[in-house]
């Protein structure tokens, strides 16, 4: 089995399965006591290109227009050489992030909590007056852009969490969370043959249902693009290229799914996606420092990215064929 680099001993249980690390800042966002306020030019979000939950994060940011509300401060694919699991600004002049003026994550984390023994993971939104990371809440932090920062949408900005899918929205954000996005994770962290095989099929058998639901509709509920969408498309950008040899989920690729790669084209062709997935930067860190299989740090030269660009087709499944969003009325 592959040795990882940023995976605790506390996240592998004694079968060998990977049980991912509950996050600890989750204070949520709102009004009133105990919720974090809500406000322009507070945070500052640190993300990593690689990560498919800072992925997801930043390709809503852009949805919804808050790029200047949010600042963003981009963490490097490659881990720095430290004796535990970090990330670091040396993408930046002086290798600082030039707003808070750290060189690490672990910083802002540190600041917040000097005890803090966790992973040092991104997302991570942090209070610009202090410095701190106040919230690292992955799986609802786009939910809280999506509703509690309303206020400062772009005007029509679209829908991608409507009241009347909200339930069905969040049943089937937890298949996708358990199933694919953290799936492709059990099986690349798992420690024993057995916990392996188990997270191969369900990341499979999680495809096989998805490339069922979406022979018969563009997006995951329909015509429009929402918040279920964003979750699976991090996962499936990243499969071919990272997960299928790296993770050695191997059975078929995304390209194999006709309907699932389809899908994936149409949501990669809009800005807020295309734009904001770096395949280099997935690349360089899957496969020179996630695993340590490839010791001579040798970068893959493959696959072709330009089959990306191909046009989906998918059009002809949407009864509102050039409007990919429902927009708010």
């Amino acid at each position: 089995m592959a040795v990882v680099d940023h995976v605790t001993t506390k996240e592998i249980s004694n079968s060998g399965k990977f049980e991912r690390q509950k996050n600890k800042f989750t204070t949520p966002f709102g009004e009133g006591e105990g919720k974090l306020p809500v406000e322009a030019g507070r945070y500052r979000l640190l993300w990593a290109p690689v990560c498919p939950w800072a992925n997801r994060s930043i390709i809503v940011r852009s949805i919804l227009g808050l790029e200047d509300v949010i600042s963003v401060g981009t963490l490097d694919p490659i881990r720095p050489d430290v004796p535990w699991s970090d990330w670091s600004f040396t993408l930046d002049p002086g290798d600082k992030d030039p707003v808070l003026g750290i060189k690490l994550l672990s910083e802002a984390y540190k600041k917040a909590d000097p005890d803090y023994e966790g992973r040092f993971t991104v997302p991570a939104l942090v209070d610009i007056t202090t410095g701190a990371v106040v919230n690292n809440d992955y799986f609802n932090l786009t939910l809280y852009f999506e509703t509690e920062w309303k206020k400062y949408h772009k005007p029509h900005a679209p829908n991608l969490y409507p009241e009347e899918l909200r339930k069905d929205i969040d049943e089937l954000n937890q298949f996708i969370f358990h199933d694919v996005n953290n799936g492709v994770y059990k099986a690349g962290f798992a420690q024993s043959q057995e916990a392996y095989e188990e997270a191969y099929h369900l990341v499979f058998n999680a495809f096989d249902k998805l490339e069922e639901r979406l022979t018969e509709k563009r997006f995951l509920f329909g015509d429009y693009i929402t918040e279920s969408d964003v979750r699976l498309y991090v996962t499936l950008a990243r499969f071919d290229i990272a997960y299928f040899n790296g993770f050695r989920v191997n059975e078929r690729m995304l390209k194999d799914y006709p309907a699932l790669w389809g899908y994936a084209r149409d949501l990669y062709a809009e800005d807020a996606f295309g734009k904001n997935t770096d395949f280099l930067a997935i690349k360089k860190h899957y496969h020179l420092c996630c695993l340590k299989t490839n010791p001579l740090n040798i970068l893959p030269l493959g696959p072709d990215l330009s089959i990306w660009e191909e046009p989906a087709g998918r059009e002809h499944l949407s009864k509102d064929p050039d409007n990919k969003y429902c927009y708010e009325s």
